[in-house]
């Protein structure tokens, strides 16, 4: 029987090789759409059975050729976004225009299913240019094709990521780590590969007209998050609550940086809890439970940033 096609656009970040590998593996063929077959191919690849996977190249939004890469699809899944703009991505055009045409496009090819991956936590910020490009680009998504599935995550964690893996690096090198917001933001991390079991079920099962918050089976602070990872890389820093004046101030020095920490549009976010609003229903409540524990799961890494690596002795440690 030939394997159904699914158009996965940002199949080489985080949550795209999990998901890839996820699919091909229960059957299912992936078209995977990368900017540079050359540069991420490689990756990809590796992530696959034989036969299951197939590399698409697409170097720019324009219409026509997005257009052409839905030709032997039945589903498509939205991955693609930022976490803060250079040069030609703005979030404008990462997370509005570009879902709009999507799905604009699902709708004419008469798709049966378009999966969106959207963000936790942005539903009620105004000050934000991420969030509020976030909500449009759902809005739009769910304008041009009713039966869309919307997901959205808390922050995703792994080797991989961007998020827990930057943090152990300052960590690691810096005597002092500031805390924003006294560190009392609160977040429900969530693994990568329980993130990809999710959006598995959702397609297997055929799920559609849904918006689901995703997130995992624990809510931890900023605070909290800062020192789970000082324990787990042997650390003892001084964590030291900022005023909001130098902390903007230091963003604004910060996101000048081609990979920076910490941006101005970031901190207006990091105000806004991440966790369930309880307006929509969650991953719990579908019945695909999330159960990797975030210190455990770091601690499966984090071995990388300790002094004497993967040789290292574990003790414990305490922080501020």
């Amino acid at each position: 029987m030939k394997p159904k096609e699914i158009l996965v656009f940002g199949a080489s970040g985080q949550i795209g090789r999990h998901l890839v590998r996820k699919l091909t593996k229960n059957n299912y063929k992936v078209l995977a759409v990368t900017r540079n077959i050359h540069q991420k191919g490689y990756i990809l690849k590796t992530q696959a059975n034989p036969g299951y996977l197939e590399m698409l190249e697409l170097k720019s939004l324009n219409y026509e050729d997005v257009t052409n890469l839905f030709q032997n699809c039945e589903k498509v899944i939205n991955l693609i976004g930022i976490l803060f703009e250079k040069k030609n991505n703005e979030f404008n055009k990462i997370h509005e225009f570009f879902p709009h045409m999507l799905s604009e496009i699902s709708k004419k090819n008469k798709i049966k299913q378009f999966i969106h991956i959207s963000s936790l936590g942005i539903d009620e910020v105004k000050d934000s240019k991420y969030a509020i490009s976030k909500q449009q680009g759902e809005k739009k998504v769910r304008e041009n094709f009713e039966n869309a599935v919307i997901i959205k995550p808390s922050i995703v964690y792994s080797v991989d990521d961007n998020f827990t893996t930057r943090f152990m690096t300052l960590l690691n090198h810096s005597p002092i780590m500031p805390l924003y917001y006294e560190g009392k933001t609160k977040f429900a991390p969530i693994h990568v590969s329980d993130l990809a079991n999710i959006i598995f079920n959702v397609i297997d099962q055929n799920i559609l007209s849904s918006t689901i918050e995703c997130t995992g089976p624990e809510i931890l602070s900023f605070k909290d998050i800062i020192k789970q990872l000082l324990n787990s890389i042997n650390k003892k820093r001084l964590l030291i609550p900022i005023p909001l004046s130098f902390a903007k101030l230091s963003a604004s020095i910060l996101q000048m940086f081609p990979n920076p920490l910490i941006t101005r549009d970031q901190l207006n976010l990091l105000k806004y809890d991440n966790i369930p609003s309880g307006k929509l229903q969650t991953n719990n409540d579908l019945g695909f439970e999330a159960n990797k524990k975030f210190k455990s799961e770091i601690d499966k890494y984090s071995f990388n940033w300790r002094t004497g690596g993967q040789y290292s002795k574990k003790t414990s440690s305490t922080t501020n």
